[in-house]
């Protein structure tokens, strides 16, 4: 009875084996498969060496010194760039400044086409500035 123990043992042993290999065949598959797939739509950076290198020194050249004539020009450059845009700040400023009552945020975001928290952004900035001031919840007037 003990021989027959064994036996049934070992041949449950030798099916367990047997099946843990064709498990494993088919998920070598399986991930063969994956891989190409994820390389397609993920990029791995380069894996990096552990070695200790060597890093190079380079010089780097030292800087130009800016001359009066290219500061004027850098001036005069960036004071092109500010008076040709309008900022949040300043689209809410005339917004407000054209309404004599009062300007609700709801009338803001309509007038303007900005959402509420840039609303807000802009009512705060122009509130410290000292440039506008709140009639009401919400309701604000040239200062």
């Amino acid at each position: 009875m003990a021989l027959d123990l064994d036996k049934k043992l070992k041949s449950v042993k030798k099916e367990i084996e047997s099946l843990i290999k064709k498990l494993s065949k088919i998920t070598d598959v399986i991930l063969k498969e994956i891989k190409p797939t994820k390389k397609k739509t993920t990029k791995k950076a380069p894996a990096k060496k552990k070695t200790a290198a060597k890093k190079k020194t380079t010089k780097k050249a030292p800087a130009k010194k800016k001359t009066a004539a290219t500061k004027k020009v850098a001036a005069k450059k960036t004071a092109k760039k500010k008076a040709g845009t309008a900022t949040a700040s300043k689209t809410v400023y005339t917004t407000i400044s054209r309404s004599k009552k009062g300007v609700d945020v709801t009338a803001l975001m309509k007038k303007t086409g900005f959402n509420r928290n840039k609303i807000y952004n802009a009512v705060k900035a122009l509130k410290k500035q000292g440039e506008i001031k709140s009639v009401g919840p919400g309701v604000y007037t040239k200062a």
